[in-house]
């Protein structure tokens, strides 16, 4: 994934496992900072139920992929045409 598409509070997946966390493939979190110009990400992995935070970890872009929850159009414009 390119970090040019990963934005501040982007709702993401991991595509890989992290043992040494205790974090794996699909475990969802938040990008809550962006690192080194984009190289980076701070996310925050958080227990939904408590809303607890039980990891914050810096990540590749590869290590991870935004989740959309509405259908995304590659033209911007159309996606702006009444249904």
């Amino acid at each position: 994934m390119k970090s040019k598409t990963i934005k501040l509070l982007d709702v993401v997946a991991l595509t890989v496992d992290l043992p040494q966390y205790n974090l794996w493939q699909g475990q969802v979190g938040t990008v809550v900072e962006i690192l080194a110009n984009g190289a980076a990400f701070e996310v925050e992995f958080s227990d939904h139920r408590t809303g607890r935070t039980y990891e914050s970890i810096g990540l590749r872009p590869e290590q991870i992929i935004v989740l959309h929850f509405e259908p995304v159009s590659p033209d911007t414009e159309l996606a702006m045409l009444p249904v």
